[in-house]
């Protein structure tokens, strides 16, 4: 006998869901609790299923929701459900797939995929098979709704669709939605292409085999009266450019005349599918030859395209002029993640890349603008200067456009393809850029915006004038649009400052008294989310500008605010991230200036870091009590500890001496997470510099860890822990040496792996080199393994005090074990090239062993060997050590 409902209880729940459609947050609270109590109740779940199919009298929303309720518990509490429970909701789903209402017919499909992956698809073998000879059903709700089914099942368990263990079903379905391309409906047509699409870019072997049936039906359905069958077929033809190119390549201008229609179509979601085709193009080599003799057609459509719609303004709220008074809603803050700090030899930072083509947060969602300056980005990285003919003519009518909308376009363009065209760009861009400082006073917000930006892009050419055409007038515009009345000029202000700054670096510095000025200004007006942007400009300008900023006056400027704003936010408040990043560059640049303002900082990254190991002590001890820790609070002030240690150098001595900072590090060295290990080590090399008199009683607990920490899947933690050894070395000299065979055999590894990246191979280099100038006679031995890859690593870095004096270490390893060098000695010569000014001593080792190696084998022999040279080297060498 089937499972019938009691009426009462049908009623209590029907109650329910009518109250969770309330409006009143209070009683959606109290169904909800009421709702998850029901759960121990095995049957609850058959009347949820009872709601959704077989209560027809009552209204689709309710319904409807039953069915999503009980998804939620599929989802929560399935392997709990009792089997007679199971087999009822799946027999029911399976009965009234194709009721007549849409929205029932979808939530029904949602339960289904729900529950097929739950690992289901195994243990529900009809479920297919059934789905699919649904499909064939001559009442359209019952083949709708299968097909609504099965697109969801394909997008959800796409891989478990093509294994063995349930017998490649693929093999059957595939032939099957292929013939559907051509059905009368439109939302079959369109069910039909989406399923197909689910398995492109995986290149499954099911497709592959029937891939020309599949071109061939696309390109039947290119003028389908239908958006969404249309949007489909663009995006198949974009995901088969990447996966099965030369299907294409024959059809080629075909596609492409259909793309330029499409990218004009008059529904937004198909133009914007459509265009994602020119930016997946400009990935293919044959995108040159392909799209040459399209140019003049592609970029006028590309460039309409960057003009805001009337919806994008409306929801940018482009008539609101003035808005700085108005306070931010906190679900408009895009959450913050801290990069955990690098050492990289080269001292060359890594800058963020500012070049990404948010100018509209608001609207972060990728739409057809954004589409399109993105497509005329990598299109002008292809085709260089080549664009240009075709773009000037367009560009100089909608710069002067009368109309606003076109005028911001054009700033776009003229952003966008700053980067692939700026050779070609550069004799306008005297006329330019005078014309965008000007347009930085637009009387439209927007435009202010987007000039911003753009002038942002064209920084790099802008710094290398004559300060006065361009730099001054840019900087004085720029920083009153940083104190704008409009919240987005604000942003992209500070944005396009803080670029401005990692170009012009010490350029800025006559200027850095108006600078401060502004930026310090900038905090009493800004609202919420503009401050943290803030933060990253005044860190960014630290790290420009570096010791330059320490001045009494600029000091007195500056921190006051800072200090402000660290004592206002609590230890949970993710505000601090931003704040504790600008922190650590500022603490960084002020060096001794940053003294007075040290303790309470330290003190209180300290119990930053102390506060988070024990939350997560007591989340793995009691996991029903505790909830884990959010790691970034710990992983942000290990960096700004590491900035103190680096600004204020042995002046931190008493602040360390006072706290229980090293035993808290030697537990942070051994976190899971790898981004604390990361900063852990950053912090351990800066305290090696700073003052290793605290750090040396430990270096027998430390040196284990850090050896086990040598590993380069986690290329950025393996790359600190080898800079710390490299640290440790220098101070421990002599007594390194029962530490080597710890660390060494990896170091090896790991210069000679294919593929290390280049921060990774100097540093492991000059750790190599650093062990081998403490311990020669521990090393030496090994020099063979590794001098070559050790001397092309070491040849492009700039002389500093890292290189100096992991080449007083190869030199001291050569005089122990001059064979290691013999078979790779022109790889050294090269290395010794790379010097510009190596101190006296180091200079004389150098003379000493080159000529040393020539007195060896005789003037003959080196004539011969010499002659390999490049001329560049011979020479150098010639001039700088005789040889």
């Amino acid at each position: 006998m089937e499972w019938q409902p009691d009426p009462a209880g049908l009623q209590q729940i029907l109650q329910l869901l009518k109250e969770s459609q309330s409006p009143d947050t209070e009683t959606q609270r109290a169904v909800q609790q009421k709702l998850e109590s029901l759960n121990q109740y095995p049957d609850f779940n058959n009347y949820l299923i009872y709601v959704l199919t077989k209560l027809k009298t009552e209204d689709e929303p309710t319904r409807s929701l039953s069915g999503l309720i009980l998804k939620n518990n599929v989802k929560a509490h399935y392997t709990n459900f009792p089997a007679q429970v199971t087999d009822f909701v799946k027999k029911e789903c399976l009965a009234n797939i194709g009721d007549p209402s849409p929205l029932i017919r979808a939530t029904i499909g949602i339960l289904i995929t729900t529950i097929a992956s739950k690992g289901e698809l195994q243990n529900w073998p009809e479920l297919l098979p059934h789905l699919c000879s649904l499909l064939d059903s001559n009442d359209y709700n019952t083949c709708e709704g299968a097909f609504g089914a099965l697109q969801k099942v394909c997008e959800d368990s796409a891989e478990l669709l093509d294994c063995d263990a349930l017998n490649r079903p693929l093999n059957t379905m595939i032939p099957k939605f292929l013939q559907y391309f051509k059905h009368t409906s439109a939302k079959i047509r369109s069910h039909a292409i989406a399923c197909v699409n689910q398995f492109i870019i995986s290149r499954t072997q099911a497709l592959m085999v029937h891939i020309d049936v599949f071109i061939e039906n696309l390109f039947a359905l290119a003028n389908d009266e239908d958006p969404e069958v249309r949007k489909n077929v663009c995006r198949a033809l974009v995901m088969l450019q990447e996966v099965r190119m030369d299907r294409l390549i024959p059809h080629m201008h075909n596609i492409v005349e259909y793309m330029l229609l499409r990218t004009q179509d008059g529904d937004e979601t198909v133009a914007l599918e459509a265009c994602e085709f020119w930016l997946t193009l400009a990935e293919q080599p044959i995108c040159k030859e392909v799209l040459s003799g399209y140019l003049d057609r592609v970029i006028p459509v590309l460039v309409n395209n960057t003009r805001y719609s009337e919806i994008d303004i409306i929801l940018l709220k482009g008539d609101v002029e003035e808005d700085e008074q108005v306070p931010d809603r906190e679900e408009d803050i895009r959450p913050r993640f801290h990069k955990a700090k690098t050492h990289t030899p080269s001292e060359e930072q890594d800058g963020q890349d500012s070049s990404d083509l948010d100018d509209d947060d608001a609207l972060s969602d990728w739409n057809l603008r954004k589409c399109s300056a993105a497509a005329l980005d990598v299109l002008a990285n292809v085709f260089r200067d080549d664009l240009l003919p075709n773009l000037l003519p367009i560009l100089k009518e909608t710069l002067f456009h009368p109309d606003w909308e076109a005028k911001e376009s054009g700033i776009l363009v003229l952003g966008a393809i700053a980067e692939g065209c700026m050779n070609g760009m550069v004799q306008h861009l005297p006329d330019l850029v005078p014309f965008l400082i000007k347009s930085l006073s637009e009387k439209k917000a927007l435009v202010r915006s987007i000039t911003c930006w753009t002038l942002s892009r064209y920084a790099h050419w802008i710094v290398q004038q004559q300060h006065e055409l361009y730099l001054k007038p840019l900087m004085t515009e720029l920083l009153k649009r940083v104190l704008d009345t409009n919240k987005r000029v604000q942003e992209a202000a500070c944005s396009a400052f803080a670029t401005l700054e990692e170009e012009a670096c010490t350029e800025l510095v006559p200027y850095l008294g108006y600078i401060l000025e502004t930026l310090v200004y900038a905090f009493n007006k800004y609202q919420h989310k503009n401050l943290l942007i803030l933060y990253d400009a005044i860190g960014t300008l630290a790290d420009s500008v570096g010791n330059h900023l320490n001045k009494a006056e600029y000091i007195n400027m500056l921190m006051p605010p800072l200090i402000a704003k660290w004592n206002s936010l609590r230890d949970e408040d993710k505000d601090l991230f931003p704040l504790l990043e600008c922190l650590s560059s500022v603490a960084t640049a002020l060096q001794s200036g940053f003294l007075p303002y040290s303790e309470p900082v330290y003190q209180r990254c300290v119990n930053l870091v102390q506060q988070n190991l024990q939350q997560s002590m007591a989340s793995l001890s009691q996991p029903d009590q505790f909830e884990p820790p959010d790691k970034d609070f710990m992983i942000v002030a290990l960096d700004l500890l590491s900035g103190l240690a680096e600004g204020l150098n042995e002046q931190i001595e008493p602040l360390v001496s006072s706290s229980n900072i090293l035993s808290l590090l030697f537990q942070c060295m051994q976190d899971k997470m790898p981004e604390v290990r990361q900063s852990s080590f950053a912090l351990l090399g800066d305290l090696t510099k700073a003052c290793f008199q605290h750090v040396k009683p430990c270096i027998a607990d430390f040196m284990p860890i850090l050896g086990a920490n040598l590993n380069p899947e986690f290329i950025s933690v393996c790359n600190n822990a080898t800079w710390a050894i490299g640290e440790i070395s220098i101070q421990m000299g002599a007594d390194m040496q029962p530490y080597v065979a710890l660390v060494l055999n990896q170091l090896v590894d790991i210069i000679n792996r294919p593929g290390t990246p280049k921060t990774l191979l100097e540093n492991t280099a000059i750790t190599i080199g650093r062990l081998g100038y403490v311990c020669p006679q521990e090393v030496a031995p090994m020099l063979q393994q590794f001098i070559r890859p050790w001397c092309t690593s070491l040849r492009n870095i700039r002389d500093n005090e890292e290189k100096d004096s992991a080449f007083r270490g190869i030199c001291s390893m050569i005089h122990v074990n001059p064979g290691g060098v013999v078979q790779d000695f022109i790889f050294f010569c090269d290395a010794v090239a790379s010097w510009v000014n190596p101190k006296e001593d180091l200079k004389e080792m150098f003379f000493r062993i080159l000529q040393g190696f020539k007195t060896q084998v005789g003037e003959e022999n080196w004539r011969r060997f010499s002659d390999q040279f490049p001329l560049p080297l011979k020479e150098r060498l010639s001039t700088q050590y005789g040889v």
